[in-house]
């Protein structure tokens, strides 16, 4: 079973409007705003008001000639579609945000590399790993040459091109990097909730190469652990949580565990209901 909810705090934190643009003749969309106003609809859970905010915004910075906005709107439309599986309109937003940043001239900055990601993520949910890995490797370069051996944004970029890996059979290489995302997420502080997915893409890397009956001791060596980290005292209960609880609880029922699912579900669902 694979899954398709990787790495996470991207959704909610990547993009910013990082690009510096000569302003004549633009009128800028208030991209801090529209990313608080973003992250209320996800936290809640509303991915129809978060669909109707984000074509909004892209219209008002098609209309301000806000480019920088415009990257900011597209990068995510990509996550949001690729969470609803809506494939055309991802595919669009995909080709549209690498196509602006290319544009701009943006080659090299961790700006690019971040659009690469989202791009990456979003082919291979829509089952296109094959174009993903390249898109990877491409900001895997950037990334590893601009930020710090420990930043969390190498975490994300490690487990999501593992995934892509998984699916195309490269186990070694994707075992790999998910221990690679494990040794940077236990630096970071509330890091639990992302090593817990990086568990359970371990244990879908075993079930995939060895088979349920043969991988069963490592697997669930696996749901253990990442069962231990979700339920880590000092982790927020927030929207992000409630998020991940509910992409997680599948995966273990998939293999199981099904009261876990249940609790986590539970958590999920009274979180949405509080905020």
């Amino acid at each position: 079973m694979g899954n398709d909810f990787f790495l996470s705090k991207e959704d909610y934190e990547e993009p910013r409007c990082l690009l510096n643009m000569d302003k004549t003749d633009i009128t800028p969309i208030p991209c801090s705003r529209v990313i608080e106003k973003l992250d209320e609809h996800l936290g809640r859970n509303d991915y129809s008001a978060a669909e109707r905010h984000l074509t909004y915004w892209l219209e008002e910075a098609n209309a301000g000639n806000d480019m920088r906005g415009k990257l900011t709107v597209l990068n995510e439309q990509i996550g949001l579609y690729r969470k609803l599986k809506k494939e055309p309109e991802g595919i669009r937003a995909i080709s549209a945000a690498l196509a602006l940043a290319n544009q701009l001239g943006l080659e090299k900055t961790v700006t690019f590399g971040t659009t690469l990601i989202n791009a990456a993520t979003g082919y291979r949910s829509f089952g296109k790993a094959e174009k993903a890995l390249p898109l990877y490797q491409n900001a895997q370069a950037i990334y590893e040459s601009a930020l710090t051996p420990d930043d969390s944004r190498l975490g994300g970029l490690y487990n999501n091109m593992a995934l892509t890996l998984t699916d195309l059979e490269a186990y070694q290489k994707a075992e790999e990097l998910f221990g690679k995302a494990l040794s940077i997420m236990e630096k970071q502080e509330h890091g639990e909730a992302e090593m817990a997915i990086t568990y359970l893409n371990l244990a879908d890397l075993v079930s995939a190469e060895f088979g349920l009956e043969a991988g069963e001791k490592r697997i669930e060596s696996y749901l253990q652990r990442a069962e231990e980290l979700l339920n880590t005292e000092s982790l927020p209960k927030d929207g992000y949580y409630a998020f991940v609880c509910e992409k997680c609880a599948p995966v273990f029922g998939y293999y199981g565990y099904f009261l876990t699912e249940q609790e986590l579900t539970q958590r999920a669902r009274e979180i949405y209901e509080r905020t």
